[in-house]
């Protein structure tokens, strides 16, 4: 009998989100009212303030569910001998995804709140930050991981967003190019750190294998980890 409750309350909850996103991607953000999401469910009201709290909860739930469908596509592809060139490939894709569902991308994009995190933007940061780690680990990393990261999010959003809001005759694609090198000339060498990299771009390549060592115990690993991580901001251009 349970069981039976929670499939019937899972199947009305992808309903809802099904319509919500389809009034999404046809009218905008002021399209999803209660009332039309209710009306194109079939359900009432009622049922989507029970299983989402509030509009704002049905926004992120049908965010969520784009960017997780987004996340799971790009986390089953094989990994390229090149990360750089990964990287590049993402970057593009994060782009394209944007492009092919603006409405989505607009709502969990530009709609940011200080210390809410959904679970499938988290996905897609950890996605993304593995693509990093790789590219530290072979050495071609010029800043710290989490700076790394920070700046490819910042562009492609920055990108993509403004790509959204232009017409679609006046959309560059010499914009996602320029983009995409600007980050990736600040972020990366052109190849493996030399003999002599200098101590913050040793720093990055040391932190990114790390985790492979077992010569350390768990707080050694964990101190080691705070003063590479110095090291390596020590480095960033802009810190001192």
């Amino acid at each position: 009998m349970e069981s039976s409750r929670s499939a019937a309350a899972g199947s009305t909850r992808e309903r809802i989100i099904a319509a919500a996103s389809r009034l999404l991607a046809e009218g905008g953000r002021e399209a999803v009212s209660t009332r039309a999401v209710s009306a194109a469910a079939g359900v009432q009201a009622p049922a989507i303030y029970r299983l989402f709290g509030d509009k704002q909860g049905l926004l992120d739930a049908v965010a969520s569910h784009g960017l997780a469908e987004y996340v799971a596509s790009k986390a089953h592809r094989e990994p390229g001998p090149d990360p750089v060139e990964d990287l590049r490939r993402g970057f593009d894709q994060n782009v394209e995804f944007g492009l092919a569902n603006p409405a989505v991308y607009a709502l969990m994009a530009s709609d940011p709140r200080p210390g809410v995190v959904s679970p499938a933007y988290e996905a897609g940061l950890e996605v993304l930050a593995k693509l990093v780690s790789r590219i530290a680990e072979a050495g071609r990393l010029r800043v710290a991981e989490h700076l790394a990261t920070q700046l490819i999010t910042s562009a492609g959003r920055g990108t993509t967003l403004t790509l959204i809001a232009l017409p679609e005759d006046q959309r560059d694609p010499a914009l996602i190019h320029a983009a995409r090198e600007a980050v990736v000339a600040a972020i990366t060498t052109d190849a493996p750190v030399a003999a002599s990299p200098g101590p913050a771009a040793a720093a990055v390549t040391l932190r990114a294998v790390l985790p492979q060592t077992t010569a350390l115990t768990a707080s050694e690993r964990s101190l080691l980890t705070e003063w590479l991580d110095r090291i390596a901001d020590d480095g960033t251009p802009g810190q001192a």
